[in-house]
């Protein structure tokens, strides 16, 4: 990641403006198109029919711990893990849930019962049947030890399984998000015979799984590669197209583009590469990019306040700061345009909960020295008014803080910015809580009651527990909202409930959001379908086919 521009360090040149890089991807797309290869909106229009074989080199970045997300929720384990283990449900782009291991799916009126017709003749990878057994022991599994599933799941009182074909599971108050929470990256469906009586985190499924996925898992070479291969028996006919997939870890950014370069890769999310390399590395011949199918995680860049500090507790400070952090040059600068200002703590991405008459508190330098004067701190001799510290998530990377110090630093705000590599800062912002100001790296999630609510309700803050509300924040009306929204079955109520959540946190300035963060999948134009839904290349691959 190269550094921000020169007029925030005067040694470096600045990056391409985001108009600039969308025009390389744009004129990227118009040669796809006349070529015949989909891409961007060229992805869904007609395209030849797909064909059998071929070798699919995909890279996940970082090694995965295990290679099922039953009890993780870890990024390269969810790239991993859909191909052979599924879930009882996929998402279009649209959010629209299609069938998988469920063939159809009902809802009573009050939300408390929701009946799946599973689907018949499926097969686990040792040749066992599928069952309703699997569902209701997978459902209680990511109940009890799931990282999210244990709030999915927490309603759930019984799934009950009156057939070998029909799982109906019961709640004790409506869990309106659980529908979008049944991909295979997310609420995978587990064979209970392989699991059954052991400690799913240490079961040796997750390093030789055994799913009912289009591919069945062959090998594990530690520090190299996975292989996984075509499942002749899938359950939908036909497919799986390609052969196999080699799965190959790079952890080394500046490798990855070396081995997109040199024609050694065919696919990889992410970004796969430095921002500052995507738009030259998306337009080598053959390459493309595509930003969408990440809407499932909806990644997000956030400021918080600890509200434990009495000087933070001032929402003028808070407004200050906010009017001090040019959201658009952040865009611009430390993400190179990959990304959307985001005004709310809720992704502009997340349009069925999104708000979108809230606007960016402004850029606004003179108002941020009036407040921080009418809040009491003028400034001293030096320039300076106070210090606060800064923590960062290391996935918004040292550039983002280093941005958000100088932007503080204009007002006299004096930014002791510390940046750690990932675990120590987990244990520093969640545990130690030594920090006045974190920019976290959080996923919105494809429901707020799992992905916002986390950070914002005051009955979630514990010390200690990673990715909950560190901030301290409590706010009695907020609590309301969120736990009204989170039990709310009617559609339209619920939106007018995060709609009215929006709106007090934005008065009463709670967190910054600052930016929608775009994630980024680099792909041969030779491969196709490599993005048909809202988990993009976390999905599994079965409609996936490389032409020839």
């Amino acid at each position: 990641m190269a550094p921000p521009p020169a007029d925030a360090f005067p040694f470096l040149a600045p990056p391409p403006r985001r108009a600039v890089l969308k025009g390389l991807l744009a004129a990227a797309c118009v040669i796809a198109a006349s070529a015949g290869t989909p891409s961007f909106a060229a992805e869904t229009e007609a395209a030849p029919q797909p064909v059998r074989g071929g070798v699919l080199r995909f890279l996940v970045e970082h090694e995965p711990s295990t290679l099922v997300t039953i009890a993780h929720t870890a990024g390269p384990t969810q790239r991993v893990s859909p191909k052979v283990t599924e879930g009882l449900l996929t998402y279009d782009l649209d959010f629209n849930p299609k069938p998988a291991l469920a063939t159809e799916w009902s809802v009573s009126p009050d939300g408390l019962t929701y009946i799946f017709k599973l689907r018949e003749g499926v097969k686990w990878h040792d040749g066992r049947d599928f069952t309703a057994d699997d569902v209701a022991y997978s459902i209680q599994v990511l109940k009890e030890g799931h990282p999210r599933g244990r709030a999915t799941f927490a309603s759930v009182t019984a799934v009950e399984t009156p057939d070998p074909h029909t799982a109906i599971i019961r709640l004790s108050k409506p869990a309106p998000y659980l529908l979008t929470a049944l991909d295979a990256n997310e609420s995978p469906i587990v064979a209970k015979h392989i699991y059954e009586g052991t400690d799913p985190l240490t079961n040796k499924n997750g390093a030789a799984p055994i799913g009912t996925g289009p591919f069945i898992f062959k090998e594990w070479v530690r520090g190299s590669h996975i292989i996984l291969e075509r499942n002749p028996d899938y359950w939908d006919k036909g497919k799986p197209y390609l052969d196999r997939i080699v799965v190959r870890f790079i952890a080394d950014q500046s490798a990855r583009s070396a081995a997109f370069e040199a024609g050694e890769l065919d696919l990889a999310g992410g970004p796969p590469v430095p921002y500052a390399d995507l738009a030259r590395v998306s337009a080598l011949p053959g390459l493309g990019a595509e930003t969408r199918g990440y809407e499932y995680a909806g990644r997000m860049t956030q400021l918080y306040f600890n509200f434990e500090r009495p000087i933070l507790q001032d929402k003028r400070v808070r407004l200050a700061i906010a009017h001090a952090i040019d959201q658009q040059k952040l865009l611009d600068v430390v993400y190179y345009g990959y990304g959307a200002v985001a005004p709310s703590v809720i992704s502009p991405k997340l349009k069925a909960f999104y708000d979108p008459a809230l606007e960016p508190y402004g850029f606004d330098l003179k108002a941020a020295n009036r407040l921080l004067d009418e809040a009491g701190y003028p400034r001293k001799t030096d320039g300076t008014r106070f210090a606060l510290k800064l923590y960062a998530n290391p996935f918004n990377t040292q550039a983002a803080g280093d941005f958000v110090k100088q932007a503080l630093a204009k007002v006299g705000i004096a930014v002791d910015f510390q940046f750690f590599d990932f675990s120590t800062y987990v244990q520093k912002a969640y545990t130690g809580r030594d920090f006045d100001l974190t920019l976290e790296s959080l996923q919105n999630l494809f429901d707020p009651t799992l992905g916002v609510q986390r950070t914002l309700w005051s009955k979630n803050f514990r010390v200690g527990l990673p990715f909950s509300n560190a901030s301290h924040y409590a706010n009695p009306e907020v609590d309301r909202l969120l736990e009204a929204a989170a039990v709310e079955p009617d559609p339209a109520k619920r939106r007018q409930l995060w709609l009215d959540f929006q709106k007090v946190v934005y008065a009463d300035v709670a967190a910054l959001g600052l930016i929608a963060v775009d994630g980024v999948t680099i792909f041969n134009r030779k491969v196709k379908n490599h993005t048909i839904g809202v988990t993009g290349v976390d999905a599994s691959f079965a409609d996936v086919w490389i032409e020839k």
